[in-house]
């Protein structure tokens, strides 16, 4: 089983604050603001509660706080201080704040009451697009600058999924479709992470288009009795790890699922951000965006 991340470098800190380690080391030594543990070779090591303290002072320091005053008042008082000035702070940097709270300590209670409070002011697609996205932008990096654990973001992807499957069915039970048009929406063999395709699965439901959700790890040969359902199905892929050659991918789309007529396949992801969309095929889009998606069927 993997260890779990309980203790923090100053390095940790400082991606998860996004406070310098120099500025910190200067608050540490003059304003005496975070009790560090030393290895035996004298490095520093935080643990969660230091964590917690110093993102409560990055917060108020955002918002015009002084160090030199932050300094003055104890944890009780600096977590007062802290729900004071967020009442009438941004809620998504609120909102963000919280979540990663709640993944760094294994809150699920946390990470619910957080996503209860926002459906106060937000609907569900608002909480995705301006939150969600966010943090799980900020998560990647952590995770690859090895700040927080694999273990982490799992969680974290986990607790979305939830809110995810949850409205993806309330929408499935209470609209009509809109037009005859089918989407397919498929991971390629081998990619998984299927936090995005769900995405998108939700807007197309939202704007009351029919899909088909086969999921992550899909052959292509296999999609090929969807033919037998609908002659014309848009396919649509999430494209995070895999395939490795783009190019011999789509060739192999090509080749099992148009071979009898070009099948339109849109496409998203890390994979395809650095490519030209006029060095492909016209029956293949590239969407740098979800929102850039979705906005076609709001005109």
């Amino acid at each position: 089983m993997e260890h779990i991340k309980q203790n923090f470098s100053i390095k940790d800190l400082e991606h998860l604050s996004g406070i310098k380690a120099h500025t910190i080391r200067i608050w540490e030594k003059r304003y005496n603001i975070l009790t560090p543990t030393r290895t035996d070779t004298n490095i520093r090591t935080y643990d969660l509660e230091n964590l917690q303290k110093i993102l409560n002072i990055t917060f108020l320091n955002g918002h015009g706080y002084k160090i030199s005053r932050i300094a003055k008042l104890n944890d009780s008082e600096i977590g007062k201080m802290v729900k004071e000035v967020a009442a009438t702070a941004s809620e998504e940097n609120r909102a963000i704040n919280s979540f990663k709270i709640a993944m760094v300590n294994f809150d699920s209670n946390l990470f619910h009451k957080t996503y209860t409070n926002l459906l106060d002011s937000k609907s569900f697609r608002e909480i995705f697009l301006e939150i969600f996205i966010p943090l799980l932008n900020e998560i990647g990096l952590l995770w690859q600058t090895d700040t927080i654990n694999p273990v982490h973001e799992h969680f974290l992807v986990g607790l979305i999924k939830q809110k995810l499957y949850l409205n993806i069915a309330k929408l499935d039970s209470s609209e009509e479709y809109d037009g005859e048009e089918l989407f397919v929406l498929f991971l390629p063999e081998n990619e998984i992470h299927d936090l995005g395709i769900l995405y998108l699965n939700y807007e197309l439901s939202f704007h009351r288009k029919k899909t088909i959700y086969l999921g992550p790890s899909m052959p292509l040969q296999d999609m090929r009795y969807l033919f037998e359902v609908h002659p014309n199905p848009t396919f649509i892929s999430y494209l995070t790890t895999e395939p490795r050659d783009l190019s011999e991918f789509i060739s192999q789309f090509d080749a099992v699922l148009g071979k009898d007529s070009k099948m339109e396949l849109n496409l998203f992801g890390s994979k395809i951000q650095s490519i030209d969309p006029n060095s492909l095929p016209k029956h293949i889009k590239l969407f740098k965006s979800i929102p850039e998606f979705s906005n076609q069927f709001s005109n």
